[in-house]
This record gives structure tokens, sequence and C-alpha cells, in this order.
């Protein structure tokens, strides 16, 4: 592996984000927590529609970024069927929340002194 293909932080973050949207995952932000937590730099979360489609967004996540990045997750909480995963790469926490769940955590207006990160959709080279 070439060093330029190592990344972190904000790059992952959109990274991640994109392939969450390229999987029709809904409603996909990146929150900037630099400064304000000292859990992890970046959240990405975004919303699954169904079961399948949770189990759908969290494997190609985790499996594009090991296979393009060479960056393996370091913990995955949650399942498709609690509603909610959590993929942890230490500097971003992914989020994949089902549609109801996600309006109940909120996650957004806990962490609303974070910053959004803009983000278009398309993968980093």
């Amino acid at each position: 592996m070439e060093e330029n293909d190592l990344i972190q932080g904000k790059e992952l973050a959109i990274a991640a984000a994109n392939i969450a949207v390229d999987n029709k995952a809904k409603e996909t932000q990146i929150l900037d927590l630099q400064g304000i937590s000292s859990i992890a730099d970046y959240f990405v979360i975004c919303t699954g529609e169904s079961i399948p489609h949770l189990r759908s967004i969290s494997r190609e996540i985790k499996n594009c970024i090991n296979d393009d990045y060479k960056i393996r997750v370091r913990a995955v909480e949650g399942t498709a069927e609690s509603l909610w995963v959590v993929l942890d790469y230490i500097d971003v926490v992914v989020h994949v929340f089902y549609k109801d769940l996600r309006l109940n955590y909120a996650l957004e207006d806990l962490w609303s002194d974070a910053a959004i990160v803009p983000f278009e959709y398309a993968l980093i080279d």
C-alpha cells in the first residue's frame, strides 16, 4: 500500500458517507466533532429503510473501506435487527439507523454544536 492510499479523519468520513449514499442510504450527514468531543472527530449518520437495507449499508461501508483503503473497522456495535449499527474507525464513527430510531435518538440535536461537513457524492480516488 502506498502512503497516498492512507486516509483518515475527514477523508474517511466522506468516503464512508459516499458509500452509504451509493447504497441508497437516506439523509446522510457528516458531523465535525473536532474540539467538542473526545469520542471521535467525525460522525457519519445515515438512515436505512429496512433491516436488509441496514445490513447492506453497514456491510458495504465495512467492505469498501477495507478493500479500497486497507482500513479495518475497530469495532461494530449493534446489528441490523437492533435497528442501529455503529462502525467505529476511531476518529470516525459511522451510525446506520433505521428511520424511526434515528428520530428517537436525534444525534444531530445532541451534537448541535458540531458543524455539518458538506460533501458531494463522488468517491475519493
